[in-house]
């Protein structure tokens, strides 16, 4: 399905995502993009239907091809203290703000946002599924959380943190059972199911 370029035709508009939300351990990370008028879709989708080759083919591609893009993370210290919601917003927050470009409208994907600088925003449901920008920010994140987690399996392999970036698969959470948490768990979070 073709994604929409854009929400607004008149303003310069960015698209936020985030990604980690559900993870045991490590950041939150977002990304914002501000897509230039010729970004053809060139395969660019929500991250989580593509392949980890195919978002990491999309990576440069998104990078040469958008008129401004920034990343930036959270860490599980923040996540615990602020919680993962708020968390969340403020690295969308802090993706907006490492901008060199100050957007006129943003799209948000999901259903919760507080306001950035007063620029009018509008929150999507599905908007990495809908539109470019959005899509765009959620394969920026997702490569850089991914390759961030598989720095990170280096200092402890026994979680399998390559493999599951940090989600509470079975084998994480057996490990959790059998190691304890490190200090990239998230402590607010339940880490260990019945």
């Amino acid at each position: 399905m073709e994604l929409l370029k854009n929400h607004t035709n008149n303003y310069l508009e960015a698209g936020c995502d985030e990604v980690g939300r559900g993870c045991l351990c490590g950041p939150v990370v977002a990304a914002a993009v501000i897509l230039n008028k010729n970004f053809k879709q060139n395969s660019v989708n929500d991250s989580k239907l593509l392949t980890f080759k195919k978002r990491l083919e999309l990576d440069d591609y998104i990078k040469n091809n958008s008129l401004d893009f920034a990343i930036a993370e959270i860490s599980s210290t923040i996540i615990d203290e602020e919680n993962i919601l708020n968390a969340s917003i403020s690295a969308m927050h802090k993706a907006l703000n490492n901008l060199k470009q100050k957007p006129e409208f943003i799209i948000v994907d999901g259903n919760k946002f507080r306001s950035y600088q007063n620029i009018p925003h509008e929150c999507i449901i599905k908007g990495d599924q809908k539109y470019l920008s959005i899509a765009a920010a959620s394969i920026l994140a997702k490569n850089y959380r991914d390759q961030l987690m598989i720095n990170l399996h280096e200092e402890f392999p026994q979680y399998g943190w390559n493999k599951n970036m940090g989600y509470a698969t079975k084998f994480h959470r057996e490990a959790l059972i059998k190691f304890g948490p490190t200090i990239h768990h998230r402590k607010s979070f339940r880490l260990i199911f019945d």
